[in-house]
């Protein structure tokens, strides 16, 4: 398994919806991209410049809301991942 480094956290993003409500069915240059993912593993946090670690705000198992073009793709063993920094996470949903 990966295992993110310093402030960063790898997620797997949610799919999109192929339809909207009424049955139709969307481009792929049509859909939104989703803003929503599970954290699948957490760095140990950022190192300040006096060598101390921040603590993480999240946890594996972590539904969250990121910034729309944040992070980085990444293919794992067949996988998709995303890899964020901390800071382009917004919010934890519950």
């Amino acid at each position: 398994m990966l295992k993110p480094l310093g402030d960063r956290v790898i997620v797997t993003v949610d799919k999109e919806e192929e339809k909207t409500v009424g049955g139709i069915v969307l481009a792929n240059n049509a859909k939104e991209k989703p803003q929503t993912a599970e954290v699948v593993a957490v760095g140990a946090g950022l190192v300040t410049d006096d060598g101390k670690t921040v603590p993480m705000n999240v946890k594996k198992g972590d539904k969250v809301l990121f910034d729309k073009y944040a992070g980085s793709t990444v293919k794992y063993e067949d996988n998709e991942y995303l890899i964020l920094h901390e800071k382009d996470i917004m919010a934890i949903v519950d």
